[in-house]
């Protein structure tokens, strides 16, 4: 092997280091926009570091903690907004009309076909789960914010209060004693008792399991999907990949604004059709 060569290939190397180094610096990146933290990132304007507020050991202040409140402050705000409206004239504008047809949507399309008789009573929950979902989502497209519905911890939350209601409603309609015994299919051999029931208990958490990671595997995915189109931009350092890269995430961008409907969507329509189940064993 020539000097020239052996040269070439050192230099080759160096170059696969330097682009395997600034690949995982934007990993780092990526993965600082996805993940939960003590900084309120606004750069180029500045960041906000956020204080330490500790209960029971937990931090309880950090950036998706600060963004669940605001979402919740504007949710409740918009809400009390548009019930007032009604006061002034029983026809919905604008806003008002927005609303309305998601609250109908959700009763009448979601909550009375699945649940059936005694909808009512669950339709304050899944509408609660349903606007939360779709505000935190839409928030998360927003330049300088955060997805909070792609931390394990805010899905699974959502996904323990479905557990909670799917099991108090299903006990409230059949019983204690009913709803558990109602687990079991009707005709079942008794050897077979043996597997069905801790496969029946097991179906109880799985649900929730599958509520909670649906949700955040598909808008973790999404935002990593943006963030990994638009960090091909400073590897390449090519104009026409850049392009190509920009109108991708663009197309990819517009596609969140689907998902984040249709998460919110699925959520609500699983818990419903699960609460639907509970209450109503014998369909």
């Amino acid at each position: 092997m020539s000097e020239n060569t052996a040269l070439a290939g050192i230099d080759s190397l160096a170059q696969v280091k330097d682009t395997v180094a600034q690949a995982g610096q934007e990993s780092d990146w990526i993965m600082h926009h996805i993940l939960n933290g003590k900084e309120l990132d606004f750069l180029p304007i500045g960041i906000i570091h956020l204080p330490e507020f500790h209960f029971f050991g937990y931090d309880l202040l950090t950036k998706h903690s600060v963004f669940m409140v605001l979402i919740a402050a504007v949710l409740i705000f918009l809400l009390i907004k548009t019930a007032n409206s009604y006061k002034k004239s029983l026809v919905p504008k604008g806003m008002t009309n927005f609303f309305e047809v998601l609250i109908l949507f959700v009763r009448d399309e979601i909550a009375k076909p699945t649940i059936g008789k005694g909808y009512e009573k669950f339709v304050p929950y899944l509408l609660t789960a349903f606007f939360f979902i779709l505000f935190s989502n839409f928030f998360g497209l927003i330049p300088f914010s955060t997805t909070v519905t792609s931390n394990i911890t805010v899905t699974a939350t959502l996904a323990i209060m479905s557990f909670f209601m799917i099991q108090i409603g299903g006990i409230r309609k059949n019983g204690a004693f009913g709803y558990f015994k109602g687990l079991i299919p009707h005709g079942i051999p008794i050897p077979l008792l043996i597997i069905m029931i801790p496969v029946e208990i097991l179906g109880l958490f799985t649900k929730p399991f599958a509520l909670a990671l649906r949700l955040f595997a598909n808008m973790t995915a999404g935002h990593i999907v943006i963030y990994a189109l638009f960090s091909l931009i400073f590897i390449s350092k090519s104009w026409g990949l850049a392009g190509f890269s920009f109108f991708l995430a663009l197309f990819v961008f517009f596609l969140e604004i689907l998902v984040a409907l249709l998460q919110a969507y699925i959520f609500t329509m699983l818990s419903s059709l699960f609460i639907g189940m509970a209450v109503h064993q014998d369909h």
